[in-house]
């Protein structure tokens, strides 16, 4: 954090995430930092989370895997299921009853404005520099970061003809 602070300026709300400051512009400074990570590994090494989703898939295809069935995290339940019906389980699996460990919510400072107010020209453009990829082959909506969703489903031969080169 000390880093994030002196070198690009991202404030968090203070030690306990409660302070008012300005979101949006330590989002688009949060930004810059995630890009010189992933791109020159400085002033640290990435953060696995920050990669793009293509990078972290491409792993598999390259090494010989290949991919049955692909689903988006925002419409976890009907995509996990797919899966839980093409296998054997030994007990039966609600997912509706699962809690969920990784959902931001509760954590750190409420978000103050709406997911398209964080981007502006520089944000949209960094964006499209890291993720591409995922935008391109997964069918996410680069043009309109209200939409958290898909345009369409994963086209699984065009994944693993980009992915496995």
């Amino acid at each position: 954090m000390p880093l994030l602070i002196q070198k690009y300026g991202v404030e968090v709300g203070g030690d306990d995430g409660k302070a008012e400051f300005d979101q949006i512009a330590s989002f688009r400074r949060f930004l810059l930092f995630t890009r010189d990570t992933i791109r020159w590994k400085k002033p640290m090494e990435p953060d696995i989370h920050w990669s793009a989703m293509a990078g972290h898939v491409s792993t598999f295809i390259v090494n010989g895997g290949r991919y049955n069935h692909i689903f988006f995290t925002e419409d976890f339940n009907p995509g996990m299921q797919v899966v839980l019906d093409s296998i054997s389980v030994k007990h039966p699996v609600d997912l509706a009853q699962i809690p969920r460990f990784n959902e931001s919510e509760g954590h750190g400072p409420k978000r103050a404005h709406p997911v398209e107010a964080y981007f502006d020209d520089l944000s949209m453009h960094l964006m499209w520099e890291i993720y591409k990829r995922d935008f391109q082959l997964f069918r996410y909506d680069f043009d309109n970061p209200a939409n958290k969703m898909p345009k369409g489903p994963v086209d699984l031969d065009e994944v693993h003809a980009k992915l496995g080169e």
